[in-house]
């Protein structure tokens, strides 16, 4: 594993919750968002819900600019997030925008939202097998 490598994942582990409260950070955006049902929402009222279909189905991941993804979350979202951070949100946004399609990815393996709240334990999970995979699916495709 490279230096980026473990960067990206310490980044990703701080931004999502990290060390024993791993999935916290996730848990809590998709609370506030009102699951994925509510997310899913969001993304299309924000003019990418094919986008966000591509997280879902069983097809190649569409990407997402950073840009587009706080114009999806809305910027005090993001802000609010990276502030429990201490992070800037322009940093939180573009390790976002490669991540949360993963992860979307992964809590939809039969290409439907099926769970539309998952449990913490679950985000755990999923978030864990992103953490691991690396950046490997970084650049497209399914991981």
């Amino acid at each position: 594993m490279g230096l980026f490598d473990s960067l990206a994942k310490q980044a990703l582990g701080g931004i999502f919750g990290g060390g024993s409260k791993q999935g916290d950070m996730l848990t809590s955006l998709m609370n506030q968002a009102g699951g994925l049902g509510g997310l899913m929402q969001q993304f299309q009222q924000a003019g990418l819900g094919e986008t966000f279909a591509s997280w879902v189905s069983a097809d190649k991941n569409l990407p997402v600019q950073p840009d587009q993804l706080e114009a999806a979350l809305g910027s005090q979202a993001v802000q609010d997030l990276a502030a429990k951070l201490g992070f800037d949100a322009k940093m939180v946004l573009p390790l976002m925008s490669q991540f949360l399609p993963q992860i979307i990815d992964r809590l939809t393996p039969n290409g439907v939202i099926d769970d539309t709240h998952p449990s913490t334990e679950k985000l755990q999970e999923v978030l864990s097998g992103v953490m691991k995979s690396g950046l490997g699916g970084l650049f497209g495709g399914r991981s």
